[in-house]
């Protein structure tokens, strides 16, 4: 872990590094808290509730950032800051109703209309934010995308995603200001092309 310094000082200062932990403990992740890192990104709920527990005594930002099943959404929803994978409305309608305040929510884009991937299609983006930012508790603030893993155009596919939140905002009179991407491998592309979130996993273990 060697690395963290080096990393973080390579991401501008209006840039969030969310620590992507899925493959540590909590013990490492006491690690990336003494060197300033405090934003955490879970993919299973599992994993998360077992770290949150462990970290109740550190001021820790919590990001779920993978697929959250509606059936699990229960367990996560009042204990998250960020949802970075916000992709139905069954979804929308669950977190509304549990939470007691609003959830910083990103929709996630299936930039690249794959079949294997989640997230809101590009056709169905306007009826679902129309639809979604009706919910009180439901506070959508950018969007989030996967690329395609081996890809060779990155910085495009994300320069899309700022696109389309560019023009959700202007159909909508939004105010979307934060885009969720890039990874351990291509997150200085995502910056370029304006990503404010970066969710970094093992690049910071090397």
């Amino acid at each position: 872990m060697n690395n963290v310094k080096k990393i973080i000082d390579t991401i501008p200062n209006d840039v969030t590094l969310v620590a992507a932990t899925k493959y540590v403990d909590s013990d490492k992740m006491k690690v990336l808290l003494e060197n300033g890192i405090n934003n955490f990104g879970e993919n299973r709920v599992d994993s998360f509730l077992t770290k949150y527990v462990d970290l109740l005594d550190y001021d820790v930002t919590w990001h779920f950032i993978g697929h959250l099943q509606r059936n699990k959404a229960k367990l996560v929803v009042d204990k998250i800051d960020y949802l970075h994978s916000l992709d139905s409305l069954e979804l929308a309608k669950i977190i509304d109703k549990l939470r007691d305040k609003p959830l910083n929510c990103f929709i996630e884009v299936n930039i690249n209309e794959e079949e294997s991937k989640n997230g809101v299609r590009l056709e169905d983006l306007d009826s679902f934010i129309s639809e979604v930012i009706k919910y009180e508790n439901i506070n959508i603030i950018g969007l989030m995308c996967m690329t395609i893993k081996e890809s060779d155009d990155k910085y495009q596919q994300f320069l899309n995603l700022k696109n389309v939140m560019d023009n959700l905002n202007k159909k909508f009179n939004l105010n979307l200001k934060d885009l969720s991407m890039g990874m351990s491998d291509d997150y200085l592309e995502a910056i370029k092309a304006g990503s404010t979130y970066v969710r970094l996993g093992r690049i910071l273990w090397m």
